[in-house]
């Protein structure tokens, strides 16, 4: 007959439970949120962003035909010193029109790349947490399972013990 088995750390599987469960919940919420920054990351470059910089670059355009209309204006009066500051004034209405562009520019460049870089990324995260939600769900109730087996295991008398004495009738 097989010899009984020694039954030392219950405790240990019991820790192990209680750890991970406090683990899932830790990691539940987290993985919600890098999620939802994700999502709010790509929504700001699609959205904000763009909408920005398209602002920006219609008010700087703006802000370079009235320049270049004082710098008409100043050529027709012969201002030679009125001439150069609208020079000045005209050069750096087009510098910050070229930066709208770029920025516009690298923007779009943005939206073509976000898309490509983050969803495999969205995909892992997702992956993850149906991880953690269906198989180390699984996995706790399993050892739920395993430690009502041990236990009713450890209620189970050894081979050869005394069996529970009884009261005997005296007559």
């Amino acid at each position: 007959m097989a010899p009984a088995a020694q039954i030392t750390s219950v405790e240990a599987i019991e820790t192990f439970r209680a750890r991970l469960i406090v683990y899932l919940s830790q990691m539940r919420p987290l993985l919600e949120e890098i999620s939802h920054e994700a999502l709010q990351t790509k929504l700001w470059v699609q959205n904000d962003q763009q909408r920005f910089w398209q602002d920006q670059m219609r008010r700087r355009y703006r802000k370079l035909e009235e320049m270049k209309a004082e710098l008409f204006s100043a050529r027709l009066s012969n201002f030679q010193e009125a001439s150069s500051l609208h020079y000045m004034a005209v050069n750096r209405a087009q510098r910050a029109v070229t930066e709208a562009e770029e920025k516009l520019g690298v923007i779009k460049k943005w939206n073509l790349e976000i898309e490509d870089t983050a969803a495999p990324l969205t995909r892992q995260i997702e992956q993850l947490q149906s991880f953690l939600t269906a198989d180390m769900g699984r996995a706790v109730m399993f050892l739920d399972q395993v430690l009502a087996a041990l236990a009713a295991y450890r209620e189970v008398a050894p081979p050869g013990a005394a069996a529970p004495a009884t009261p005997e009738k005296q007559s």
